[in-house]
């Protein structure tokens, strides 16, 4: 299992044990409901697949997971799919809730969430994952903020009708909609942070510019280490993240994480693309070949190190206040790097740390206490508007 590969690289010590299950732990992205609705799988108990599970959690020391209401984006061309999936993925997480009451419950707020650490139950909180369930009415954001959702990513790989996509060339808005800047307004007074993962960077500047309260990165990493790969942050866009109070909080992907795994696969497709006009797809002649060339090309995981660097970079840029965790797993398939390969493996995260000569408040900071200064604030933003 995952598990086993990442424990055999790494020891987490006793301290670093300790720091995960004695401080709330909070990853701001988690596939989970995506990968439920794909195929069911009791999640309250050990699971065969995935990265995510109750026993697991337990032992990483993880208390809040952000459950990612992800949805596609090709669903916002049939009207209304959007909003049923993202409504059947919530009830799927209120479920999970209800069936094992003594593990799991619903946090909705800050409070919440420390309520329920002190229960011992582990609080599932909402993020959205593509805008395109609002429809454009504020009424369906009023109604998904009602259901318990606290950050809403604005776009995914296609531009919507809020804001282009880093991943899409067709650039429709040149950044936000005109309802997509409406949006950021009516999400801090509501009281929903915003995320700007996956917008284009145009949308990333507006929404700075239009936002009053901070604003999040709800799993990203760094350009800096992934030159060219826009679904990242660069230097300027974070210490413009940091004036603005908001947190960056990293993806584990490998493809976030080092650029020779994020350039693997498009190298890998030509050669196969070449095979495959020469010889004919369906040939043996193809198929053989295009296994050798994945067999001679394996995928480049990145290690908990570069994981780590990310997240020195950001605190040597901008500080120690804007920096914490969305890690993306069930969200980035078998991509996860060396010493990070599910929800158990935080306590090698903090080894990682510990070992790098942070302090424990710092580690306290990037684990759980820089997400909750930034949803209080948002909520006492719309507390007083």
């Amino acid at each position: 299992m995952a598990q086993d590969a990442a424990a055999a690289s790494y020891t987490a010590s006793e301290r670093a044990m300790v720091l995960a299950k004695e401080n709330l732990l909070i990853d701001t992205h988690i596939d989970v409901p995506y990968r439920l609705n794909n195929k069911w799988d009791d999640v309250s108990e050990a699971t065969e697949g995935g990265d995510f599970d109750y026993p697991r959690a337990v032992a990483g020391g993880l208390n809040v997971p952000f459950m990612s209401i992800y949805i596609p984006a090709q669903l916002e061309q049939t009207p209304g799919a959007s909003k049923q999936l993202a409504h059947q993925l919530i009830d799927s997480m209120e479920a999970l809730a209800w069936r094992a009451p003594e593990k799991f419950a619903m946090a909705y707020t800050v409070d919440d969430v420390l309520k329920q650490y002190d229960q011992g139950q582990i609080s599932l909180a909402l993020g959205m994952e593509n805008g395109s369930p609002i429809e454009g009415d504020m009424a369906n954001l009023k109604e998904f903020y009602e259901r318990g959702i606290r950050y809403i990513t604005l776009s995914h790989s296609l531009s919507n009708h809020i804001a282009d996509s880093s991943y899409d060339i067709r650039r429709q808005w040149n950044g936000l909609s005109p309802f997509g800047k409406e949006l950021v307004v009516e999400m801090n007074n509501i009281g929903i942070m915003v995320d700007i993962s996956h917008v284009s960077d145009e949308a990333f500047w507006q929404t700075i510019e239009i936002s009053k309260a901070p604003v999040i990165a709800s799993h990203s990493s760094l350009r800096r280490y992934t030159p060219g790969f826009e679904r990242n942050m660069s230097d300027d866009m974070i210490k413009a993240l940091g004036e603005n109070g908001g947190v960056i909080m990293i993806n584990f992907g490998s493809s976030f994480v080092t650029q020779s795994a994020n350039r693997w696969r498009d190298m890998l497709n030509q050669q196969i693309e070449k095979v495959n006009e020469k010889y004919g797809e369906e040939s043996e002649e193809a198929k053989q070949r295009v296994a050798a060339l994945r067999a001679d090309n394996p995928f480049p995981y990145a290690t908990l190190e570069q994981v780590l660097d990310h997240i020195d970079y950001v605190v040597d840029l901008v500080g120690i206040d804007h920096v914490g965790i969305g890690s993306d797993y069930d969200g980035v398939g078998d991509s996860l790097p060396v010493g990070l390969k599910d929800v158990s493996s935080y306590p090698n995260l903090i080894q990682g740390l510990l070992d790098r000569g942070y302090s424990e408040a710092d580690i306290k900071q990037i684990l759980n206490e820089n997400i909750l200064r930034v949803w209080r604030e948002v909520e006492a933003y719309a507390k007083n508007n």
